[in-house]
């Protein structure tokens, strides 16, 4: 018997050896093909890049893959005892490799048949996550088995499973517990309740199949072991048990908890991301962080939104979307009411509604949201029928003569009540920045992303009207010619028969006053006196000046229709183009993104833009000609910009004259304020934001194809944008500028300006103020109502005065004394 006991010994000796010597013979064959584990020291997890405001709201979120990397000590520690209970109960005492686990599992299948219980470590599954498939042969469970050695070997076992709990997948693309926590229930993983805990703790053992949105009952099992695991390993007591066990499934998908609404922009910073860093963009975990402000950018946002809905009320309702059933008809019940609408795609502010009942002033609905609702007189009233873009129906005198029960409809909410709307066919863009260094302020390019992506703000090329007539103005400002130079204001016969029809610009409305002052021309918007004032500095001069502003030379046609803005621009080069009238001169660039930080929160990118400062002219008289000479040299002459001071290290060049540009601020004031008897195209703005610090352009095209309001204080510029994508649809004869586009900008500027104190463009050196005759442009010594006060670049101011001959003509000389003639033709251009 003895003998027989040393055989088998012996032979169990030899098997041992046999059995650790294959072993390490498999371990030194398969150890080339092993990766290094090393590298989970240093391992970056594929995140999803932000977009963020100035201010920290998230606008946009970019990424298949949705994670929240967190440090152990952020999760809750009844997570991560729900986890252990469930997927490693021995986790912090095995080397990786757990044999009790793998003989239970053993036993478990042996006796079953099944391999019902899993025998994979916490360690083997990171193994497996980072370094594996998940294909199922011997050769990747060996290699499993000795990664996860070598990681024990390599991490400590809190970084193991701080690895597994950012790692693992959890369903709808959601990897980790802290991404879970968001998908599911919208909350931060330290926010969730033991119910929730448990839901995500068991989820690793099949995503798909026990997820809570798609699987409720499955959900709701899986969940209830891991609370009895949890009670059996003492973590919960017996009452959390029975109170978590017994909460309903409540989870339904969360997507990116978005706080502001700027797609168009979000789409513009991805664009760049994905130009600087390639697809890696989409898994780097950037966190990019845009110039806009959320008060600003929602602001913004509304303003397009009540002026592309008040333009598409003034023009009548279209009818509505469908006809679901028919009088006669069976009425269709909720349900079938609820799963039509689901179906229905949603465009904020709208929402889809059916209307079951029509009373004689109302309408009764079911929304998309399942809620009931009124739908009063008020919100009904509006809706001549829409004939074409000049022409409505009569206003309906019941709810019956524009709604039918059966009827798929829009309404939207406007305060307390609900109005009756419509897809709007029309389209807009407001655009603001900071005119001192190029920040985009609130960026809005189009009515709905989700309806059409297209941004019209950087990518919509328009003809922009009178809009292009300050950059006119300023040229020849440039060029010798003061607001009181006279021009004629008088009718325009050209014709070349090579060319087709003749020519023949006109006013809008058709008034003409003979000669007039500059300032009066463009306070006016005068086309006539735009023609001759580009006729007498020349096409070429006039296209040179519009370089200066921003515009690019192979954009610009060179015709005489360029004086009246024939010219197509984007919205964004249009208020870059009046920035420049802003900050004194200064063309400064556009941008949008101030920072982008990578997932271990290190800077990668930090904006320096070119800035603007008015005083600048200081640099000349130092003998300094670059913004590197000035930011290098000391000294109290070192100028300030006297509004919000700045002094960069990074000068944007100076392009036109500040006392050029300051003469046309003060003119496009007076274009909203008005002067003696007459008002100015942008009077709205003048009654509806009281403040003198405003200046502002309207601008119309050919059969109001286009709309557009540009206007500005000294720190803030704004462009606003009103038409059809359709080129050849106008907005309809009633509508101009001033009233379809400049509302858009009036509306942003009241929030964008609450609390900003006025503050006018300070007067530059070089500039001088004299009186003179309102009529000739003359000096003057009168004080009356024929008289004003008007600025002058130091130089340029008249040196005659302007007298009355006895018969009443306007006549000058030199020394003041009268003349016996009346003003030349030749001083009117």
């Amino acid at each position: 018997m003895l003998k027989w006991l040393v055989r088998l010994f012996i032979v169990m000796m030899l098997g041992a050896v046999l059995g650790v010597a294959s072993l390490i013979g498999i371990y030194f064959y398969i150890k080339p093909q092993l990766p290094d584990v090393t590298a989970l020291r240093d391992v970056k997890l594929a995140t999803p890049m932000k977009v963020y405001s100035r201010d920290g709201e998230l606008i946009s979120q970019f990424g298949e893959i949705r994670r929240i990397p967190l440090h152990l000590d952020e999760i809750p520690q009844s997570m991560i005892d729900a986890v252990l209970a469930t997927e490693d109960a021995r986790f912090y005492e095995h080397p990786g490799i757990d044999p009790i686990g793998i003989i239970r599992a053993a036993t478990v299948w042996a006796v079953s048949g099944h391999a019902r219980q899993g025998a994979s470590t916490i360690t083997q599954q990171v193994a497996r996550n980072f370094f594996l498939s998940n294909e199922k042969t011997i050769v990747r469970k060996i290699k499993e088995v000795f990664l996860a050695w070598r990681i024990e070997q390599n991490l400590s076992k809190d970084e193991i499973l701080q690895l597994y709990l950012n790692k693992i997948p959890l369903g709808y693309r959601a990897f980790g517990v802290g991404a879970a926590a968001q998908v599911y229930f919208g909350k931060e993983v330290k926010d969730l309740t033991l119910d929730e805990i448990a839901i995500i703790a068991g989820l690793p053992k099949a995503p798909s199949m026990l997820n809570p949105i798609r699987s409720p009952e499955r959900a709701f099992a899986r969940r209830n072991v891991v609370l009895g695991r949890m009670l059996e390993t003492g973590k919960i007591t017996r009452a959390q048990y029975d109170e978590a066990s017994k909460m309903p499934i409540k989870a339904r998908f969360h997507g990116a908890e978005i706080t502001l609404n700027a797609p168009y922009l979000g789409e513009m910073v991805r664009q760049k991301m994905v130009e600087q860093f390639g697809e890696d963009a989409y898994t780097m975990g950037l966190h990019v962080y845009t110039t806009v402000t959320a008060k600003r950018q929602r602001a913004a946002r509304q303003a397009l939104l009540d002026g592309v809905f008040d333009y598409d009320t003034r023009h009548g309702y279209r009818g509505t979307t469908a006809q679901l059933w028919k009088a006669g008809e069976a009425d269709w019940d909720y349900d079938q009411i609820m799963a039509h609408l689901a179906k229905q795609p949603t465009y904020q502010p709208l929402m889809a509604a059916v209307v079951t009942q029509v009373g004689d002033k109302s309408a009764t609905l079911v929304l998309k949201n399942g809620k009931q609702a009124e739908l009063g007189w008020n919100g009904i009233k509006w809706a001549r029928a829409f004939i074409t873009d000049d022409r409505q129906g009569f206003a309906p005198r019941s709810a019956h003569d524009m709604l039918k029960v059966g009827a798929q409809i829009w309404v939207r909410e406007k305060g307390e009540e609900l109005l009756l709307s419509q897809i709007p066919e029309v389209n807009a863009a407001l655009v603001a920045m900071d005119p001192q260094d190029g920040a985009i302020e609130g960026l809005v390019g189009g009515f709905s992303f989700e309806l059409s992506k297209f941004n019209r703000v950087d990518q919509a090329r328009r003809q922009i009207g009178s809009n292009i007539k300050p950059f006119l103005y300023a040229t020849a400002l440039e060029q010798g010619y003061t607001l009181a130079s006279l021009i004629n204001d008088a009718p325009i016969n050209q014709w070349d028969p090579s060319k087709g029809p003749m020519w023949q610009p006109k006013n809008s409305p058709a008034i003409y006053e003979g000669p007039t002052s500059l300032r009066l021309g463009l306070a006016k918007s005068k086309n006539v006196m735009s023609v001759r004032l580009m006729r007498s500095i020349g096409l070429d001069t006039y296209i040179d000046g519009l370089t200066r502003f921003g515009f690019a030379r192979d954009t610009i046609s060179a015709n005489e229709s360029l004086a009246l803005g024939a010219a197509e621009f984007t919205p964004l080069e249009v208020v870059r183009g009046y920035s420049v009238m802003a900050n004194g001169g200064f063309q400064v660039t556009p941008y949008f993104i101030t920072d982008v930080i990578d997932s271990l929160g290190q800077p990668l990118f930090q904006a320096n833009p070119a800035a603007a400062c008015r005083d600048c002219g200081v640099l000349a008289a130092a003998g300094l000609d670059s913004a590197d000479a000035y930011a290098n040299t000391s000294g109290d002459w070192k100028a300030q910009c006297p509004i919000d001071p700045v002094v960069p290290n990074n000068l944007a060049p100076q392009t036109i004259s500040a006392q050029s540009t300051f003469l046309i601020t003060d003119t496009l004031t007076s274009a909203i304020w008005g002067g003696n008897g007459w008002r100015g195209t942008g009077w709205r703005a003048a009654r509806d934001l009281k403040r003198h610090d405003i200046s502002g352009k309207t601008g119309t095209t050919n059969e109001s194809r286009d709309a557009w309001f540009s206007g500005y204080t000294p720190n803030l510029v704004a462009t606003s944008w009103i038409g059809f994508d359709n080129h050849q649809r106008g907005l309809g004869r009633a509508e101009f500028g001033g009233g379809a586009a400049q509302p858009i900008w009036i509306d942003f500027m009241k929030t964008a300006l609450k609390q900003v104190p006025e503050r006018k463009m300070p007067v530059p050196e070089g500039i001088i103020r004299v009186r003179i005759d309102r009529e000739t442009g003359l000096l003057t010594n009168r004080t009356d109502d024929s008289s004003k006060e008007e600025f002058f670049k130091e130089g340029t101011e008249p040196t005659r005065y302007a007298t009355h001959s006895s018969d009443g003509n306007q006549v000058y000389g030199g020394d003041g004394s009268p003349t016996d003639g009346p003003v030349s033709t030749d001083d009117i251009f």
